[in-house]
């Protein structure tokens, strides 16, 4: 049955158990109920706490909670990501392979037209027995997909991958510059580890679904990664719909008091504001090696960094005398920040991350400089594209052990922050130049709109 062109949906969204993921599925969610849209949201109990705040449409979002069962070997208690290290994720996604029950009973019961979902490979095997159709949303840069995760990268079943062989792009790859170096693809190795209920390795969950579903959907744009898109939509023969950032249009909420007098004292766009996501938990001596090199920086400077591995606090962790030579101009948060709206304060004129996708999305819908330091194999794609084929940012260089060291961090950061720079001059004229065009409100509303109308007319329960 083909739908209408303005018929209302229903929509299930069941994203994996990290708030980098969860995140952007609900503000996909809010774009969809702006619309008209009804979405049943699947989650852990304590995520469902943590982003109900951020559910803008309450009368048509509905928040349906699932119980996570206990893994031998996670901290009793886990449901989401951001509560354990990434080396424990392998354990997480048994226990969200062991929600399956429940999620068919909830699709069953609320008869969505469409479910979203991205870790959850099985999840087809459940709606087609439904006539629900499926779409594999992926919240990572097209770039990441399209050099591992494809047909053509051919992964070895019987052994692990070498990193020789991921340093290779595969067959028809269309780039050049985002390519992965061997210590680059060091970090990308876990693809071939089990990652999931009957040793299932990562690259054949996240490859199998990518290949069961319907459609293919992504949270990019055409004018960064339409190359990319292209060649995903050809390795695995089916189509792939762009959402667009989705990012929210306006910063949620007010700027709590004591932020907000801090970042008033300072001039504009003098503060270096540094965060590394919910999950990257950095080893003490490079977590204070980054502190000092913000200290070398000589700018104001706000840092909101996890604990590093092996501390009770981010006291603890802190260089000696540190907070003594930088009282006045250095804070380090000792908690969660409201970064989208630090990000909008004119004080803040730079903003040193990781380069997840939500953050990378964050830095180019900003006004601010961008200074990269990329952890994992996918914020290193994202981290080119920027640096690479945007010309927006600068990435700090790392010796040959992959440390970063202060001087590194506070030369890359002096590069954008001196007025003048001829590298910092140039990054923001590119930045300027790209948010006129692959970043204003207008086209990322027409992505939106497209997504919907894509699947307005998708052929429904047939």
């Amino acid at each position: 049955m083909a739908p209408t062109r303005n018929h209302l949906l229903h929509i299930a969204m069941f994203p994996w158990f990290a708030t980098g993921h969860m995140t952007p599925f609900l503000h996909l969610s809010n774009e969809l109920a702006k619309r008209g849209h009804k979405i049943t949201f699947l989650l852990p109990k304590k995520a469902k706490l943590q982003l109900q705040h951020l559910n803008n449409h309450p009368h048509l979002i509905t928040f349906h909670t699932l119980t996570i069962p206990h893994v031998k070997g996670l901290p009793h208690g886990t449901e989401t990501a951001s509560e354990i290290p990434i080396s424990l994720n392998h354990l997480l996604v048994i226990a969200m392979d062991k929600t399956r029950d429940q999620v068919e009973h909830t699709l069953s019961a609320t008869n969505p037209d469409f479910v979203l979902y991205d870790n959850a490979y099985w999840v087809p095997q459940i709606a087609k027995k439904l006539g629900i159709k499926t779409i594999c949303y992926n919240v990572v840069c097209a770039a990441s997909l399209a050099i591992v995760l494809v047909p053509a990268r051919n992964v070895p079943k019987d052994r692990p991958i070498t990193v020789e062989e991921l340093s290779q792009p595969p067959e028809g790859y269309p780039s050049s510059k985002v390519v992965l170096t061997g210590l680059e693809a060091e970090s990308l190795m876990f693809i071939s580890v089990p990652f999931g209920e009957d040793n299932i390795t990562f690259y054949d969950r996240i490859t199998s679904a990518l290949r069961e579903s319907d459609a293919i959907a992504i949270r990019t744009s055409r004018e960064i990664e339409g190359n990319f898109c292209d060649y995903i939509a050809s390795q695995f023969g089916k189509k792939v719909l762009l959402t667009g950032p989705v990012l929210p249009e306006e910063a949620e909420g007010k700027l709590e008091e004591n932020w907000a007098n801090w970042l008033d004292a300072f001039a504009n766009e003098s503060i270096v504001y540094c965060a590394f996501g919910s999950q990257i938990n950095l080893e003490k001596d490079q977590f204070q090696e980054l502190l000092l090199g913000f200290e070398l920086s000589g700018l104001p400077f706000l840092v909101a960094l996890k604990t590093p591995r092996g501390c009770e606090s981010v006291e603890e962790a802190l260089p000696e005398g540190f907070e003594e030579r930088v009282k006045g101009r250095g804070v380090v948060s000792r908690g969660w920040v409201q970064q989208l709206l630090i990000l909008k304060h004119p004080s803040v004129g730079c903003f040193v991350n990781h380069c997840g996708f939500g953050s990378m999305w964050e830095s180019l819908m900003s006004d601010k400089q961008i200074v990269l330091v990329p952890q994992l194999g996918d914020q290193v794609l994202n981290t080119k594209l920027l640096v690479e084929e945007l010309g927006v940012a600068v990435e700090v260089e790392r010796g040959g052990n992959g440390w970063v060291s202060k001087e590194s961090l506070s030369k890359a950061i002096k590069l954008v922050m001196d007025g003048d720079s001829e590298v910092g001059a140039r990054v923001k004229k590119n930045h300027m130049e790209w948010k006129k065009t692959g970043g204003s409100p207008n086209l990322m509303n027409g992505y939106m709109d497209r997504f919907v109308q894509n699947l307005q007319d998708f052929p429904l329960h047939g």
